[in-house]
């Protein structure tokens, strides 16, 4: 199990690299809020409520991967087992994008790529889609990521793809730290909720 010390070294290793808080945040599955707790770890202020997720066994190996793919698209299918069959799924960068991969290449779609504005620099961040990897308009979209921290990256990722004339219809995730059952009418499907009991 990670200690406490450890997540803040390895905060901290990553942000000595370049990494953006958003981006650390994506490589540890923790919250923003516990990200810059770590970071700055100001006096005063309560350490967040937070779960980590070490799934590096697993994101490092590609069969393992790849079976957890097959995994999600096992969920998807079972939970909608009629539905329309996706044209694209959407990663969102950059753990959901090879989930994503996998999943489009089994069922011969396309694949898109999000990039979340917690990732985007500047003063007022936006998130967007990669214009290589793009979707559009009157497409179905499910949306791959690996987990589910506050679910405010899956909403911002619901509200572009709406905003652009698509049709997302479903989110995969392997962990769902919040136990969210839809985000926007959107439903959300996970392999694993994780709960904190205090």
């Amino acid at each position: 199990m990670t200690t406490l010390d450890e997540l803040i070294q390895k905060a901290r290793h990553l942000r000595s690299e370049g990494h953006s808080p958003g981006q650390i945040a994506d490589e540890l599955s923790l919250s923003m809020e516990t990200v810059t707790w770590l970071l700055t770890q100001e006096k005063g202020v309560a350490t967040p409520k937070d779960i980590h997720i070490d799934w590096t066994v697993v994101s490092g190996e590609s069969q393992l991967l790849e079976e957890s793919a097959q995994m999600l698209l096992s969920r998807l299918h079972l939970k909608h087992p009629e539905g329309p069959v996706p044209q694209v799924y959407v990663g969102i960068a950059i753990s959901g994008i090879p989930l994503a991969t996998l999943m489009a290449v089994s069922e011969g779609v396309r694949i898109g790529i999000y990039h979340p504005a917690k990732q985007a620099g500047g003063e007022d961040p936006v998130g967007s889609m990669s214009g290589n990897f793009d979707i559009h308009a009157g497409e179905r979209i499910v949306i791959v990521d690996d987990v589910i921290t506050s679910g405010k990256t899956l909403q911002e990722v619901i509200s572009y793809i709406k905003r652009h004339g698509a049709l997302p219809v479903a989110c995969c995730v392997l962990f769902d730290k919040r136990g969210i059952r839809d985000i926007d009418g959107v439903p959300v499907y996970s392999l694993f909720k994780v709960s904190r009991i205090d």
